[in-house]
């Protein structure tokens, strides 16, 4: 008898047979399959770097927060200065180490039976000493909390089960030289605006996954509002009735680790937010005219001071606002008009975390700078709030979409329909653009996302 291929599902498909890279094609199928989720769960959520918050959420020794890695629970805690990510599963009998979303524990403790541990997840101790309830087979050392591989970018926490695989840096490829200019570009660095907002879309986590891949085309249609409405409604380049495609021109990053950001010309929105004329303007000029989301002009002298001349010549000129990392984080550092002319700046951050194949829960921090001013802070948490919380109302046209993907790929039918990604760009990176990567320039297109199922491929289908 042949041994079975760990590439082949129960019903004899091949996981290879899910994606057709000459027609860039993906089968609906891998939106709604239990046994295709139940594999992503070790072969990507157990193999790559995941998001888990910011350190700014647990500020003092011995605070912590519960995350998920995939559907695993974990404890990310602060011990003597450090950040550790541990296991939420007591060796003992499997309960949960702690139910809490958030505290402040010196000690965690197990419910059902009392064993404890440190915030670093060394074992400590079990109830009545004397009586060695922990028994003698494993010492203590071997008794701890499985503790995951983490790193901290810009203030973010990131972990991951694969100890001996790729370091972060690695991960992130060329298009670190992009997200430093988004979360490594202030002296004191950024800081949460709260406890994250959570809710549960009853959709497959890749459905918001892939559009986190720079997926531009569908502010067209289903944010059309934002060119209709409020202060969106009117520009001068845009006409009557605010069509946003100059918006979907820019250069778009894409990485072979399904990183992917979408850089938009800064001034086309120096003309149309401040009515300067943006080729008067000198680097520094632009940037103070229109600071980066979450600055004011006193700010900008710090990304001098952290940037190179490269990356500041890229945030003049088409600066990094929206894209994700693989494989479920989206971020968007986006300009937000205000009715009296000003122009407020949105940080935000989503995970999408899976708890089945139809489930997912959305996660969304609002980030500022440490050092944005007290008035700014309160106008960025707030615009944050009404468009892309978890009542936002782009959250609220986005999460529509998900389920319904989820469900067609259901269908007896609807399963072997495809997810398709052939708009291809044809152009090469913009002229004297000093960034590295896979960059193209002109109408957004399906490269970052199709990037995105290619690294999801090679995951799924990589010898185990």
């Amino acid at each position: 008898m042949k041994p079975k291929s760990h590439n082949l599902l129960a019903d004899g498909t091949s996981i290879s047979d899910l994606i057709d890279i000459e027609m860039r094609e993906v089968k609906l199928r891998t939106l709604s399959d239990q046994q295709l989720y139940d594999l992503e769960q070790q072969r990507i959520f157990g193999k790559t770097w995941l998001m888990l918050g910011h350190e700014s959420e647990i500020p003092n020794e011995g605070d912590f927060v519960q995350r998920f890695m995939g559907e695993d629970s974990v404890i990310v805690s602060r011990h003597k200065g450090e950040i550790y990510v541990s296991l939420n599963v007591c060796p003992h009998r499997g309960m949960k180490i702690t139910t809490h979303d958030a505290g402040n524990a010196k000690v965690h403790k197990c419910i059902y039976h009392g064993w404890a541990f440190r915030p670093n997840g060394q074992f400590l101790a079990s109830p009545v000493a004397d009586q060695c309830m922990h028994g003698t087979i494993r010492d203590k050392e071997d008794l701890g909390l499985q503790q995951a591989r983490v790193t901290l970018y810009g203030g973010l926490i990131f972990a991951t089960w694969n100890i001996d695989g790729p370091s972060f840096d690695e991960f992130l490829g060329d298009a670190k030289w992009y997200y430093d200019m988004l979360f490594c570009r202030s002296d004191k660095g950024m800081e949460v605006a709260g406890p994250p907002q959570r809710f549960i879309i009853r959709a497959n986590w890749k459905a918001a996954g892939e559009q986190s891949a720079a997926d531009g085309f569908h502010t067209l249609t289903l944010h059309r509002w934002l060119g209709e409405v409020g202060n969106y409604k009117k520009g001068e380049e845009e006409g009557e009735g605010g069509d946003l495609t100059p918006e979907m021109f820019g250069a778009e990053v894409s990485s072979p680790h399904g990183h992917a950001l979408r850089c938009i010309d800064l001034g086309r929105k120096i003309r149309r937010l401040t009515g300067k004329n943006p080729d008067e303007l000198s680097t520094e000029e632009k940037l103070k005219v229109l600071p980066p989301p979450g600055m004011n002009p006193e700010m900008v002298e710090q990304l001098k001071k952290n940037l190179s001349p490269e990356q500041l010549q890229v945030m003049a000129w088409m600066p990094p606002q929206v894209g994700g990392m693989f494989p479920n984080v989206l971020f968007g550092f986006v300009y937000i008009p205000q009715a009296d002319g000003s122009v407020v700046g949105s940080m935000t951050l989503h995970t999408y975390v899976p708890k089945g194949p139809d489930k997912l829960e959305f996660t969304n921090w609002i980030f500022v700078e440490k050092d944005t001013p007290p008035e700014l802070r309160e106008k960025m948490v707030m615009q944050t709030i009404q468009l892309f919380g978890t009542s936002g109302m782009v959250e609220q046209d986005d999460s529509d979409t998900w389920p319904h993907m989820t469900l067609t790929a259901k269908g007896a039918q609807g399963r072997h329909s495809t997810l398709k990604y052939q708009a291809i760009y044809e152009t090469d990176k913009p002229d004297g653009w000093p960034g590295p990567g896979i960059v193209n320039e002109g109408f957004t297109k399906d490269d970052t996302q199709w990037h995105w199922w290619l690294y999801w491929y090679e995951l799924m289908t990589a010898e185990q």
